[in-house]
């Protein structure tokens, strides 16, 4: 017997449709191919559904977390379609709150956007020193920088510094052409990726030129103090141990320091062992000082970068079994 089909109409009126479905229909083409059983019709303010009655069901119940994702965040993309469909009963954003870390540019809205990242927001709250450990694509970064924007706007703190190690065997920075902020650029540029989305341009060249926000190498931390500072190390799991406890006891007064890093990609010279997991093992346990991992239920990047990561994990965990 054939399963009769029904039809389903969905309100549009509360959405921004261009906002929604994206230049050209392109997200409702996606969601199409989601949902391969069902056609989809758009017409002004109304989404028609067709199909059998379990497949529209399960259809409505994903859309309404879709569109509760957009309320939240004011946007929505194909990696957040794919997890809400990919997940079982609420949308991934569901555990975290509604907390606004910084309103960026072209209104933009700037939150924790999984459990773990609103677990890291929490930590920066209660303690000064916080190590966020998690593979690519997680948002360790974007939000630790979304915390130290905030933090400046909101006069908690008077600079943001910024640092990295510069190359993976040695900051070999006089071999690069150009200034130092020329060979800065391209160990930097997720750091600058994230500062743009959260900071009109004009207003951040200005705190380039005043030093508001500076870009320095680790190297250049040493004999420093660093007073009224936000300060964020990236890619720590490349800095030796020397290098990290030079880079933690540089902190001063009234100093936040986020470490970042993912101990799964050390580029260091196999001599040398990272001091990110020696740093993490040694201090965990201090007071004031919190380690937050992150996980593959965190990576917030297009889909695929979460299954090369499960495919990865999967072969290690095979080679170690051997």
């Amino acid at each position: 017997m054939t399963e009769q089909t029904i039809e389903k109409i969905f309100s549009l009126e509360e959405i921004d449709y261009a906002r929604f479905w994206g230049t050209n229909d392109k997200l409702l083409d996606f969601v199409r191919v989601l949902f391969p059983k069902i056609k989809l019709i758009v017409r002004g303010e109304m989404l028609k559904a067709i199909g059998s009655e379990e497949d529209i069901n399960w259809f409505e119940g994903k859309f309404e977390a879709m569109k509760v994702y957009y309320d939240k965040f004011g946007r929505i993309n194909e990696n957040a379609i794919m997890q809400i469909v990919e997940s079982q009963g609420s949308s991934p954003e569901a555990e975290t709150n509604d907390e606004i870390l910084v309103h960026g540019r072209d209104g933009l809205l700037i939150k924790a956007r999984t459990p773990n990242q609103q677990r890291l927001v929490d930590a920066v709250k209660k303690n000064d020193m916080v190590f966020a450990i998690g593979p690519a694509g997680t948002g360790k970064t974007y939000t630790a920088v979304a915390l130290a924007v905030r933090a400046l706007k909101n006069k908690e703190i008077r600079r943001i510094i910024l640092t990295r190690p510069a190359v993976e065997a040695g900051e070999n920075l006089g071999f690069l052409p150009g200034d130092l902020r020329d060979k800065l650029d391209p160990y930097l540029q997720p750091l600058y990726d994230a500062l743009r989305d959260m900071i009109p341009q004009q207003k951040l060249l200005s705190y380039w030129e005043d030093n508001t926000i500076e870009i320095a190498p680790l190297a250049f931390m040493r004999g420093r103090t660093l007073d009224n500072a936000f300060v964020i190390l990236d890619e720590a799991q490349n800095a030796t141990a020397s290098q990290l406890k030079m880079f933690l006891t540089r902190m001063g007064r009234n100093a936040k320091f986020v470490i970042t890093g993912d101990v799964t990609q050390i580029d260091l010279p196999r001599h040398q062992s990272s001091g990110l997991v020696q740093a993490t093992q040694l201090l965990r346990d201090i007071e004031g000082i919190s380690v937050i991992q992150l996980d593959n239920s965190d990576v917030i990047r297009h889909r695929l970068v979460t299954r090369i990561i499960r495919a990865y994990e999967r072969q290690e965990n095979e080679s170690s079994e051997q």
